[in-house]
């Protein structure tokens, strides 16, 4: 029992502190793309949901730490980075049929998908719900997110010199609202959006 009461210290000790109060500083924190997924998850004729992800994403955290309902994220996807996992790449590129298809993603013509927030409103300690603007195939429209802040480092553990905190969030949106009607109801017109993402400040940077 006290070995155990010990590792339960030591893990405890160990890990991110989470938020309310925040403990990072304020400043522009900006995001870790070996930590982030942007994962989609579309009905498949009704059978299974069909995910896919962007691996080409980038964004910023502008944080309030004393007030976090007035922080702005920031976050730029490339529709080019399209990950699919369909087999026989050689073969078939699906991949790159979803993201340059005029009928799909249209990259060429619309090289990058955006959200920029503008409102949060706290529900709890660590959750909230942000609203903001999502641009995709050249329409906006506002979106909310409902978003967990998972944990927090002062000091990351990993990174000298470096504050980190990391969230989940997640959505759903209609894709024919911005004109994405290829396929569409068999294809699913709701789209689940999942996002895992961490970002980092150098405490070095002034706030």
């Amino acid at each position: 029992m006290r070995s155990l009461l010990a590792s339960a210290a030591i893990i405890l000790a160990a890990g991110p502190v989470l938020a309310d109060p925040f403990t990072v500083p304020s400043g522009t924190y900006t995001l870790d793309p070996t930590h982030t997924s942007v994962v989609w998850k579309v009905s498949h004729l009704g059978m299974s949901n069909y995910t896919a992800r962007f691996e080409g994403v980038s964004g910023s955290l502008d944080l309030n730490a004393e007030d976090p309902t007035a922080s702005v994220v920031t976050v730029v996807g490339d529709p080019a980075t399209i990950s699919t996992g369909y087999p026989n790449a050689d073969e078939k590129d699906f991949d790159a049929k979803l993201s340059q298809d005029a009928k799909w993603f249209n990259a060429g013509a619309h090289p990058e998908i955006t959200f920029t927030s503008d409102t949060l409103e706290m529900t709890g300690a660590n959750t909230g719900k942000m609203t903001g603007d999502l641009t995709l195939l050249g329409v906006t429209l506002p979106v909310t997110f409902d978003v967990t802040l998972n944990g927090q480092f002062p000091t990351h553990p990993f990174i000298p010199d470096t504050a980190a905190l990391g969230f989940s969030a997640r959505t759903v949106i209609d894709r024919t609202d911005f004109g994405f009607t290829e396929l569409a109801p068999g294809i699913g017109a709701e789209v689940e959006v999942l996002v895992e993402t961490e970002f980092t400040k150098p405490l070095s940077e002034e706030s």
